[in-house]
């Protein structure tokens, strides 16, 4: 029997938007170690569960709370965040070296780390971002601002990392790099990750939660470990 170590959860959320219930009673717990699958029909409240998730939006009763390692509730717990295309602002006056390294930035402390050009230059090494650092975010293709997005979301080496639809834009050489890192990333964070293409996510992933006309949320656990690698192998097979 497997024990959870709660990283989040979620208690009696209920979301209404005007006459509309958009979640209604959905209480869930993502586990320290966790990967996490969300999948479900467009339009039924898969970003919507991550913002409340990311307490970017209060529900309209029940509640959120973080855990530290030692599995007591704290206010601040590092997470990093890919939000979808449609989230930001292409137009706002930033390079994607600002806006990369403003991944490292906290609201605690709106300091940067003393080795933020190291893990810069890491993170954009593995991305492919190096031939457009200096570019204004405006100038980038859809793939190029994803990756830089996905680069913002875990320069941080953050305990959670939060993905929603990190393969949109992407072109299929990209596509293979983005699974190895997350990948790696689910061997030191929690991972939550939103996708319309399960074929290889699902097989990655040790919990798998579907949003369904963003009402009910189910909760499918795989028992025992799963290898994201063995699922990368299997799909470079077919």
């Amino acid at each position: 029997m497997n024990l959870c170590n709660p990283i989040i959860e979620l208690s009696d959320i209920r979301l209404r938007y005007g006459q509309e219930q958009i979640f209604s009673n959905v209480s869930l717990q993502v586990c320290r170690g966790d990967f996490m699958a969300v999948s479900g029909p467009n339009g039924a409240g898969k970003t919507t569960l991550l913002r409340i998730l990311l307490k970017l939006l209060k529900p309209t009763s029940g509640r959120v709370t973080y855990f530290d390692a030692q599995g007591k509730p704290t206010k601040r717990l590092p997470i990093g965040y890919l939000p979808q295309k449609s989230g930001i602002d292409i137009h706002f006056p930033i390079t994607v070296r600002q806006m990369v390294l403003s991944g490292l930035i906290t609201g605690w402390g709106l300091r940067q780390p003393a080795d933020a050009e190291q893990r810069l230059g890491e993170v954009s090494e593995r991305l492919g971002l190096e031939p457009f650092l200096h570019k204004p975010i405006n100038a980038l293709s859809g793939g190029q601002l994803q990756r830089s997005l996905l680069a913002r979301a875990i320069i941080s080496q953050p305990e959670v990392v939060v993905l929603d639809e990190p393969l949109s834009y992407v072109d299929k050489h990209f596509e293979q790099q983005i699974y190895h890192i997350v990948a790696d990333l689910a061997k030191s964070s929690t991972i939550i990750l939103v996708s319309h293409e399960m074929t290889v996510i699902s097989g990655m992933a040790n919990k798998h939660i579907i949003v369904n006309r963003g009402v009910e949320v189910c909760q499918n656990t795989h028992h025992g470990p799963r290898s994201p690698y063995a699922a990368l192998k299997y799909h470079n097979r077919e």
